[in-house]
């Protein structure tokens, strides 16, 4: 009987494995034709039921009267230009050409476009104008040409919204991928900085540009990357996101093996230590990987302030990453299997302050950690200004009144505000304190301190095991690498960081030593 439900299960896997994804309407196109006429009818056939087509129908030369159109997308281009650029410069062409030669002549010396390039058939060309190019078709050619005259609306870069910084750069990646990449090239001014564009979903046609610093990164990583974005074959990428998932290396794992940022300079500072770099166009979030545990504590200001204040910032992100994982389990351990821990006074504190609560300790502390959660996803989602006002009054007003009709403890009040704080401290980690939060909750509830061991066991082996992109994921702390911890539990000058993580890319020598400031010795003493 089991063996006939696996061989069912089997059966039911590889038939929805075998169902493929409809292909595009303008997948798998014939070549394009001679016959101007029949050219239009095949995109109006394509472009059927699409009001957002212009086809712009008009003559080349004032003597030659060759018939052409162009086809382009509104809101993809800029009207104007494509008018002062392409079109005008057509009409009004004097020159004695043949017919045969226009293409070459227009493509060459006739426009006025930053780029432009050459078709055969219907499905490059329809692709190019779905891009925002402007296509150009020519009667007795059976080729199309595809003027780059792109000119959609886009948001200015500005200050990124969920990584504010005290000191540092404060512009931020935006929607548009050309100038995602442009705010790189100005970080790194290098012929080195390699950028490779490819076209990810059948249906969106979204581009990706896989970043990295030849040279510096490691080129089995570049080619690891590359072949784990060719296998994707999905309808659609709408944001970064969609590619982490298909690309990481742990998919059931709570840690991320793969980072993100929306700021030009920490994407640029990855890339200098020899990690690759992932921009997809319409999102603002760059992915970066390999993506170790440490970088979750790693701020870019640390490395714009001195080196003593960063390593105190860095040493409290730990204990509050500490603290919003594993403080609420202790007190519901402690209070519950473990008194004889506590001393006398607080005890006695602790249990005048719970005298009247109906529910046991584990209870308070899941309902009240559920309620702190749905505070926090309603401040995250409502309007920024109600939502601030919401996630405040409403942890003060639910905190006083639960604590005034005697349903929970002030102290649990006091544990769960505290690990709130705590976990916004080291917000790339949120969601997997959240969740381990909620797990050693359950366990300590159980069996008290040895269910916490037993959870961080679990959590402590899980992250040994995983890896990101062939390193280790605990690394340099496990497997020790000595020569890297100048930038883990503290943060060495810059001039004592001489060289480069070693496990991440190649060329791991930064700068030369012996850079250590110092009064110049050429200077008389006064």
């Amino acid at each position: 009987m089991f063996n006939r439900l696996i061989t069912r299960s089997k059966r039911k896997i590889t038939n929805q494995h075998a169902e493929k994804t409809p292909p595009p309407s303008s997948s798998n196109l014939p070549k394009l034709s001679k016959d101007l006429n029949e050219n239009l009818k095949a995109i109006n056939s394509i472009f059927k039921n699409t009001s957002d087509l212009i086809i712009r129908e008009f003559k080349i030369g004032t003597e030659l009267q060759i018939n052409a159109f162009a086809v382009m997308i509104v809101g993809l281009i800029n009207e104007e230009s494509v008018n002062e650029n392409l079109i005008k410069p057509l009409m009004s062409l004097q020159r004695d050409i043949s017919k045969e030669s226009i293409v070459k002549v227009v493509k060459d010396s006739a426009l006025f476009v930053p780029s432009i390039k050459e078709t055969h058939t219907l499905d490059d060309t329809v692709a190019g104008i779905l891009s925002g190019d402007t296509g150009l078709f020519i009667d007795g050619a059976d080729s199309a040409l595809l003027a780059s005259i792109r000119g959609w609306e886009a948001r200015g870069v500005d200050e990124p919204k969920t990584e504010s910084v005290v000191r540092g750069p404060r512009e931020g990646f935006v929607e548009s991928l050309s100038t995602n990449t442009a705010l790189l090239r100005r970080k790194i001014k290098n012929t080195n900085l390699k950028f490779e564009k490819m076209v990810i979903g059948k249906q969106t046609q979204t581009n990706i540009c896989i970043i990295y610093i030849d040279g510096i990164a490691d080129a089995k990583t570049v080619q690891e990357v590359k072949h784990r974005l060719s296998r994707i074959d999905t309808d659609s990428i709408l944001e970064s996101g969609y590619i982490e998932s298909f690309i990481e290396d742990a998919p059931y794992s709570l840690f991320p093996t793969i980072g993100n940022s929306e700021k030009p300079d920490i994407v640029s500072a990855k890339l200098l230590e020899g990690r690759i770099a992932v921009l997809t166009d319409g999102t603002p979030f760059a992915l970066t990987l390999p993506y170790l545990f440490i970088e979750a504590f790693q701020n870019s200001e640390d490395y714009y302030s001195r080196p003593y204040l960063a390593t105190c910032i860095r040493w409290l992100r730990l204990l509050a990453f500490f603290i919003s994982t594993f403080v609420p389990s202790l007190y519901v351990a402690i209070t519950t299997f473990h008194q004889e821990l506590l001393p006398t006074s607080l005890l006695i504190s602790i249990a005048s302050a719970n005298e009247g609560s109906p529910f046991p300790t584990i209870v308070e502390a899941i309902l009240m950690q559920i309620a702190y959660e749905i505070l926090r996803e309603a401040g995250l989602r409502l309007p920024k200004a109600v939502g601030q006002a919401v996630s405040i009054v409403g942890a003060l007003v639910i905190g006083e009144a639960a604590v005034s009709a005697g349903l929970v403890g002030a102290p649990m009040v006091v544990v769960v505000a505290l690990t709130g704080i705590s976990s916004f401290v080291v917000p790339a980690l949120t969601d997997v304190t959240t969740v381990t939060r909620f797990a050693l909750l359950i366990l300590a509830g159980f069996a008290g301190l040895y269910g916490v061991m037993l959870g961080f066991v679990g959590f402590i082996t899980h992250q040994l095991s995983l890896r990101s992109f062939g390193v280790p994921y605990m690394s340099p702390i496990v497997p020790l690498k000595m020569a890297d911890l100048k930038d883990v539990f503290f943060r060495a000058p810059w001039w004592a960081m001489t060289t480069r993580p070693s496990r991440i890319g190649k060329n791991s020598t930064r700068q030369k030593g012996s850079l250590i400031p110092h009064p110049s010795r050429d200077n008389p003493e006064n």
